[in-house]
This record gives C-alpha cells, structure tokens and sequence, in this order.
C-alpha cells in the first residue's frame, strides 16, 4: 500500500500501483465509493452512484489482471459519466422529467471504450436539462460551496475536484467542458469536432457537441483521450483513420513554439485572471516558447451569435417531436430556449452556417502563424450560486471544431477559487496543446493543488 489516500491518486499514479499489484482495483473503486459517501452530500455531484456495478466491474478487472492480462493505463480506474451519456442498465435521465426514468439496453460508444480499456464506471453525474441553458442542478464548488462549480457538465467537473473519481467524462457544445473545469481547478482538452464519437450521447446540437474528459493533469488527459479518440460507422462526423497516441506528446520539447495573444475579444473582467495569465506567460518564456500578438477574426461578434442561433435550431430539431406532446415535462428555461429555436427560419439557420465557416476559415489562417493560441479560460472566477457562468471565451473553439485545452495557473485566495488558462489550436492540433501543458505543468504546482471539501 501507498502512503498517499487513493482518492488522491491521479490517473497514472493510479496505473502504476495497479500493474504493480500495489493498489487492486477493488481497493481502489472501494476507496472513490466511500470518499463519495463522504463529501457529496455537501457537493451534490453524483445523479446515480452505481455501487453494485462498480464493485462488479472491479472484481472482473483483478481477474484480469491476476491472470496476466493488464489491458493499459484505465485497467481499474474508476471514472463517472455526465447524466446525458448512456449507460446500458444504468439511469440515464439528461437531468431532465422526460427522461427521469429511462434505463438503456446499450452504451453510449464512449462508456464502451472505456470499458474495453478496463475502467470501472461508479454512476452518473448531474447536468443541466440536457446540457442545455438553464435547470441548474444543485451541485456546489469544492473549492467553495457557496458558488457554481460551472456547467452543464457540473457534476462531473465537481466530482473530479472532490477526489470522487479519478476522471469524468463530460460535453461541451458552447463552453461545458473547459469552464467547468477552469472553475474546479482542473485539466481537461475539447478535441477536434469529430475525434470522439458522440453515439449513444443525448443531443444538445448535432454540429457542435463535443465529449471530453476532466482530469487531475495533462498526463491524464492525454492517457484518456488515448482510449476514447477513434472513428465509428454510428457516427458520421467522427474522424476516420487511425488516431495519434496522445500520450507520446507528454515531455515532448517546446522550445520555438510560437503561441499566439488575442488582441481583443478574450479580456478578462477579473483583475486576478488577467495577472495570473501574465505570470504563465513568463513561465511559458522560460521554456523557450515565442509569443506574437495576433488579430482575431473580424468576424468574432458575429460568429458568437450563429453560434448561439445554431444551437437553438437544432436543439429545437432534436426535440421537436418530444416537445409536441410532453412540452409540460420541460423546465421553464428549457422551454424557453427550444421555442426561441422553433421560431427560426431556413434562412436564419443557413446564414449562421455560412458565418460560421467564414469564421472557422479565419481562425485555420490564424493558425497558419502561430502554434497555438493562449487565452483566459473565462472572463470571471466561478459566480456565486447556481448560475453556470458564461462560455464566451470557449464557444470560439466549439464553433469552429478546432482543439482547445484549460490548464489550472493559479488559485484567487480572497475566495479560494482556481484560474484556469485556455490553449487552442489548429484542428487536429491536440499533441501540441498537450505538451505545452504538460510542460507547463512540469514547472508549476496549481494543478496539485486540492480543494478544500471534506478536509
């Protein structure tokens, strides 16, 4: 046994002691199910805490593994899923009375490739009404329980920050899995629109949703984007042909790098975020990285609002059906927001699509001079309450499919809540944000730092 507590283990600490035979992964699935026990009655991350399952995943992964077949860094980790990806014999509500009861017969394609990479599914975290605006579910900062720990992925942001799992699986269709993570204190990479395979995932958007995961580090994210990257036949917009090994990008030299600063659009309203990202910036120096001030599209406005119109328009598509005679069933703000995309028209839908690509061509010429991007995560710390706080700085990136990632860069300890710092970067750019990160990760310690819950 290992002197650290095993909630605390990252991702890779984790396999190592598990191919070790030093930690099992009974022991350990035991361990996130008590720390679960212990703290989510202040956190309120967790929808369904699958016990049973878990337990019975963890004992078929030590025979497994007792019989000499270590399936690669997830064999035995335990891990929890946003309340809209499906889960074969597990409730799957979208946080939502529509769904409150549905049980699946099958997985999302996401839950079985982490299964087939032997990690141990604990339950299912909170969400707002199908990752969609407003129906913020109860669940609180770690960091701080007086405010939000960020959404729709809000659960799985905050039960990572409160040791409850060691990662999460989460989506973004505007800003849902790099804010929540920036206001948790977390790692977490929005791919390439297409790298992970959204099949079996409630739609918010058809042409913008993303799936991720929120981690510890960098290391970690590159570990799980590593199992879940891939095409699948079910889902058309996913990118066919082998995947990199993301993992080979860990320690990778960054030195010449050119990373670009916006000269507009991304400035913080918080004083704090606005030094904290300075001082990242020198570090990233003395690493040998070069930085250039870029003009971002002009077209920047505009591209926010096609943005926000094609989500309503298809969201509103997805759940025409549905709204016709279960409208009742709905939360007010949801309501609210599938009737303001009933309302649009062919015309609307089409010149938000013709923005857009103007727009996603703009920012790849962008990328044509400089290596990456370096913004704030977001324009203010984690609001007080329930609100999940704004995603303008990440719908950009989700707009345009291109990869962005969140880093922790510091901690604001007049309310004891974390900083994150955004990297993006050219489509398919996913290797060069995780060894800038990771690099940066190697000189700092924001990302080891633990929230407060339970101690």
């Amino acid at each position: 046994m290992i002197s650290t507590q095993l909630h605390e283990l990252t991702i890779s600490e984790a396999a190592a002691s598990i191919r070790a035979k030093k930690v099992s992964p009974v022991e350990l699935t035991e361990a996130y199910l008590s720390r679960i026990e212990a703290v989510d009655g202040k956190v309120q991350a967790w929808v369904t805490v699958a016990a049973d399952h878990a337990m019975q995943a963890a004992k078929e992964a030590e025979r497994q593994l007792m019989s000499g077949r270590y399936l690669g860094p997830l064999h035995g980790v335990p891990y929890g899923a946003k309340d809209i990806i499906r889960t074969a014999h597990i409730r799957t509500s979208g946080g939502s009375q529509v769904d409150g009861d549905y049980v699946p017969g099958t997985n999302a394609a996401v839950i079985d490739r982490l299964g087939n990479a032997g990690a141990i599914l604990l339950g299912k975290t909170t969400t707002t009404e199908y990752a969609y605006q407003g129906g913020e579910p109860p669940t609180r900062n770690p960091w701080n329980l007086k405010h939000t720990p960020g959404g729709s992925s809000s659960g799985s942001a905050a039960a990572v920050s409160a040791g409850m799992a060691a990662f999460t699986l989460g989506t973004q269709t505007f800003g849902s899995l790099i804010r929540p993570a920036a206001y948790n204190g977390l790692t977490c990479m929005k791919p390439t629109f297409g790298r992970i395979s959204r099949y079996g995932v409630f739609t918010a958007s058809w042409s913008l949703d993303h799936l991720g995961a929120f981690t510890r580090t960098v290391e970690d994210t590159a570990i799980t984007l590593e199992a879940l990257a891939g095409g699948d036949g079910r889902d058309s917009s996913t990118l066919q042909g082998e995947p990199p090994r993301f993992t080979r990008a860990i320690g990778r030299d960054v030195r010449g790098l050119v990373v670009g600063l916006p000269d507009t659009f991304f400035e913080a309203e918080e004083p704090v975020i606005g030094e904290a990202v300075a001082q990242a910036v020198e570090v990233l120096k003395g690493m040998g990285i070069r930085f250039k001030q870029v003009k971002l599209p002009a077209c920047m406005k505009e591209a926010v609002a096609a943005h926000r119109m094609t989500m309503r328009a298809e969201g509103a598509a997805y759940h025409m059906e549905t709204y016709k005679t279960r409208a009742d069933y709905y939360g007010p703000s949801m309501r609210e927001q599938l009737e303001l995309g009933f309302e649009l028209s062919a015309v609307d839908y089409l010149h938000a699509q013709r923005v857009r690509s103007v727009f996603r061509n703009e920012m790849m010429s962008l990328f044509g001079e400089i290596d990456a991007l370096l913004t704030p995560s977001t324009p203010t710390l984690a609001l007080p309450g329930y609100k999940t706080g704004s995603p303008m700085f990440n719908g950009p990136f989700t707009n345009s499919g291109l990869p962005a990632m969140t880093v922790p860069i510091g901690i604001d300890s007049s309310r004891q809540l974390p900083i994150g710092m955004q990297l993006a970067g050219p489509l398919m750019g996913e290797e060069t944000l995780l060894a800038i990160g990771h690099q940066y990760q190697q000189a700092t310690s924001w990302h080891l730092q633990s929230a407060p819950i339970g101690l």
